[in-house]
């Protein structure tokens, strides 16, 4: 049953030229586990990622590898692109591929619809191009060579010669847009988040807008402009098309009015083309623009942006292999603060591992299992009279199921597992202060003893479904060693917005053995 909300979430489409690094996982894996809060909430929620697969830098790839670009492209996605998503337990809904038949002939739709409205232009154009961005590089993002590209001109993030390119191409009227884009950011001042890239975005257009070329003449890997078969859309201009294309624009308009508008998270340095470009190619089609642009930060490893092409790129399977993917989840979503650039380091994972997964969390739900198994025999026990410490903790509960449902509003993953974690280091506390093991010597105090393993059985409740969008893994096996899925059902199926909520797994429920969820790691010499 939902809420009747919709909730549409979208990855950016990634540029499968080399294999996943985990700046990708990152983002995928923050755009699932809002998707994942959501949808347990009961929003109509829709989760969408996939692949641009047009452009210039595609076509030499597969040149390069002496195959076709389709080819190319077919083997990248499916060697290297779809099981990233099962390595990190993402459960997106759909999978876009800009190569597909469904995207195509919908992006030129759009795109005719924008020509007969008077907002493409015919022209030439000369500029500096970026093939690894597959962008005309605007000034601020061009830098003079040093080194072996001394005396040239090269991209500020590439670190690579641009190339002089003069074509004659189509226009989009961008400049008709500069007001129009001014009074969004004004009168929708989350349009844009976090505040800092509102502001750069803001600056941007305030400085003026050009219009923008939308087609390449000079190779034919893309799609064909549907006016002139001699060009195809400039890959960027298709690419941003995916997140209408994939819900039915142009094709299936009762789904495309369910799902649109929706939320975008996207890397910082492709904040420029989902806050500006796309909101005013929609603006030009007679469309709403999205609900949201959310840029995060970057992940930086020795203090410099994750790229292959400076070895800084690693592998997400490489974490997984070692730590699982419910820790990567975990440090990813909580080890940074969503929308600032974060410094990754096997240390600090490694460290947050043990201490807050192992010991923290893992320690609470196998102790807590033990002792129910223990003292009254595998059966969550029926609690006596609250006192105020137990009390204090169902107000800890309550508490953090709400702040980490505010702080998802606000696409704040972070705070949300900060929030719901005061409820792991609460329960500790409790545990300690409470000490089971000596009520349980004391037949005077059977009662208390009861009351101490359901309030700790029960906040183990509201921990796996609060915690659930983020680590899938780990709390489907302490809902099952809770006996919850016998007498409430499965965790994803649990409201999610009233996991707060006190006195929810019944007295009587048979728990099951636990496994460590997080189970030590054996440091190498």
């Amino acid at each position: 049953m939902t809420s009747g909300r919709s909730f549409y979430i979208t990855t950016p489409i990634y540029y499968p030229s080399d294999v996943p690094h985990i700046g990708h996982g990152y983002t995928t894996v923050a755009a699932d586990a809002l998707a994942r809060w959501h949808r347990q909430a009961g929003d109509d929620t829709w989760m969408l990622t996939g692949t641009d697969e047009h452009g210039q830098k595609m076509m030499r790839a597969a040149a390069a590898n002496g195959v076709t670009p389709q080819e190319w492209v077919d083997k990248l996605v499916t060697e290297a692109w779809f099981p990233l998503l099962k390595t990190l337990d993402v459960a997106n809904d759909d999978f876009i591929r800009t190569t597909q038949e469904r995207h195509e002939t919908r992006a030129q739709k759009f795109w005719q619809s924008i020509y007969d409205r008077g907002y493409v232009y015919a022209g030439e154009y000369e500029a500096l191009y970026c093939v690894g961005c597959e962008e005309f590089k605007p000034e601020s993002e061009i830098v003079d060579g040093t080194g072996p590209f001394e005396g040239l001109k090269v991209c500020a993030i590439h670190s690579k010669p641009l190339e002089l390119l003069h074509e004659k191409n189509y226009f989009f009227q961008l400049s008709e847009f500069q007001d129009r884009l001014l009074a969004l950011y004004r009168d929708q001042p989350d349009f844009v988040q976090p505040e800092s890239a509102r502001n750069e975005v803001v600056a941007f257009v305030q400085q003026g807008l050009k219009d923008l070329s939308i087609s390449r003449s000079a190779f034919d890997w893309g799609i064909p402009i549907p006016w002139d078969s001699s060009h195809v859309l400039y890959v960027w201009i298709d690419a941003l098309l995916n997140y209408a294309t994939a819900i039915g624009y142009g094709s299936d308009e009762e789904n495309f009015a369910r799902r649109w508008p929706g939320y975008h998270v996207v890397g910082k340095d492709i904040l420029r083309f989902h806050a500006v470009i796309w909101p005013a190619m929609l603006m030009a089609a007679g469309l709403d623009v999205p609900k949201g642009v959310f840029a995060h930060g970057w992940l930086l490893v020795g203090g410099e942006k994750m790229s292959k092409s400076k070895a800084t790129g690693i592998a997400p399977e490489t974490l997984v292999e070692t730590f699982g993917s419910d820790a990567f989840r975990f440090y990813f979503l909580s080890a940074i603060a969503f929308g600032q650039d974060g410094s990754f380091s096997w240390e600090d994972l490694s460290a947050r591992y043990q201490a807050e997964l192992a010991n923290g969390f893992g320690n609470l739900a196998s102790r807590t299992i033990a002792m129910i198994g223990k003292y009254f025999d595998g059966s969550v026990p029926q609690p006596g009279a609250y006192t105020d410490v137990d009390l204090a903790i169902q107000k800890v509960v309550r508490d953090a199921a709400s702040r980490a449902d505010e702080a998802i509003e606000r696409f704040r993953i972070d705070e949300a597992i900060r929030a719901i974690w005061t409820i792991v280091d609460e329960l500790n506390g409790y545990i300690t202060d409470n000490a089971p093991w000596a009520l349980a010597k004391d037949e005077t105090q059977a009662e208390r003893l009861a009351t101490v393993l359901y309030t700790c059985a029960e906040g183990l409740r509201a921990l796996a479904v609060l915690l659930s969008p983020v680590m899938p893994q780990s709390t489907v096996k302490l809902w099952a060693a809770l006996g919850a899925e016998q007498v409430l059902g499965a965790l994803a199926e649990q409201p999610i917005r009233e996991a707060g909520t006190w006195g929810v797994l019944p007295a009587g429920t048979a728990t099951q053995a636990l496994a460590p969820l997080f189970p030590r790691i054996e440091q190498a010499d």
